[in-house]
């Protein structure tokens, strides 16, 4: 359990903590979407257009190059998918990215299906773009490459133009989410008035704020809480992006994004911003503590368990500090998002 010593400091620093001035909010989201937001989208872009190039010069599942291109492209993406609003909800942009927890087992189910029966919608972008977002993204990708099943199944022909396929779409949705922020919804958000989505530029920090916020929660309850299940149970198979090694990878570039954000968020209130460096810090040190258990397969021993724990309750008070010191600082709330009551 967290401290209640600390909660009780956290929640005496929020009331000393003076809300930002309304005139600044614009210079808050100004500099978010400059600092984070936009070099964000363009450095993803441009590592799913270099992974779209690695499929089309080598698409053998064991391409060093493929499998480089393939894990720079998905660091990018972790470094922005807690930005689930606006063009990355377009289309359900972010699930065809990103389709996970697959709590059903869709995406193998799905792929086994295209290889089996050699579905030519592949050769088709845009026919390929409406099919099953389980099918998609960087999940579907990791089972072409990495999973033993899935790699070496059906036509090996066919399999490569699979796997271009689902580079290309990636690359596609990338593109699209990055052409959405630079024609218009960067803009939208700095130019607030009644008629447009952001009434307030209050009202943007606050979507900027709420980003912050549930990425923190996606780390703790769902990339943590899903593999350590329960203590009778623990569920080291349900760690995101085992099969490349990637689960601890994704925590790790996820949680350098947000520290970003919330340094960015907390520009005007250096003594936050300095408290949110150190819980960062401790974080960052733990999860060295993980490195050699990238995929979280400890979970089912005790010592292994703990360590992953301690991470979790570290992630835990960096939300607590977001939550009762920044969010009253900016005079804003995370609101509720569609992880709570899961």
């Amino acid at each position: 359990m967290r401290s209640l010593l600390m909660t009780a400091a956290l929640v005496n620093a929020a009331l000393l903590a003076p809300p930002v001035l309304a005139q600044d909010a614009a210079t808050l989201v100004e500099g978010v979407l400059a600092q984070h937001v936009l070099p964000g989208f363009q450095t993803f872009a441009t590592r799913t257009e270099a992974l779209t190039a690695a499929a089309q010069s080598d698409c053998q599942p064991q391409s060093a190059e493929l499998r480089a291109a393939f894990h720079e492209g998905f660091d990018a993406w972790m470094a922005v998918s807690h930005l689930r609003f606006g063009p990355s909800e377009v289309d359900e942009r972010a699930f065809a990215l990103a389709f996970w927890p697959d709590t059903k087992g869709f995406t193998p189910k799905s792929l086994t299906k295209f290889i089996t029966t050699e579905d030519p919608v592949i050769a088709e972008p845009e026919a390929f773009g409406e099919v099953s977002i389980a099918a998609r993204g960087f999940f579907a990708m990791e089972y072409l490459l990495y999973d033993d099943t899935i790699a070496t199944l059906g036509d090996a022909q066919y399999h490569c133009a699979l796997v271009q396929a689902v580079a290309a779409d990636i690359d596609r949705q990338a593109q699209a989410i990055l052409a959405d922020w630079q024609g218009g919804y960067a803009t939208s958000m700095q130019t607030p008035s009644d008629a447009a989505e952001y009434a307030t530029d209050l009202a943007a920090v606050a979507q900027l704020f709420k980003a912050l916020d549930t990425g923190l929660q996606f780390n703790e309850e769902a990339r943590l809480g899903r593999p350590l299940g329960s203590f009778e149970k623990p569920r080291p198979r349900r760690a995101e992006a085992r099969r490349s090694g990637r689960s601890l990878r994704n925590i790790t570039v996820s949680l350098t994004a947000l520290e970003e954000l919330s340094q960015a968020l907390a520009a005007q209130t250096p003594g936050v911003a300095e408290r949110l460096e150190a819980a960062f810090a401790v974080a960052f040190e733990q999860a060295e503590v993980l490195a050699e258990d990238p995929v979280f397969a400890g979970v089912a021993e005790m010592q292994g368990r703990f360590k992953v724990e301690i991470l979790q309750q570290y992630i835990g008070n960096i939300r607590d500090i977001v939550t009762q010191e920044l969010g009253p600082a900016l005079d804003v709330t995370a609101g509720f998002n569609a992880l709570d009551g899961d």
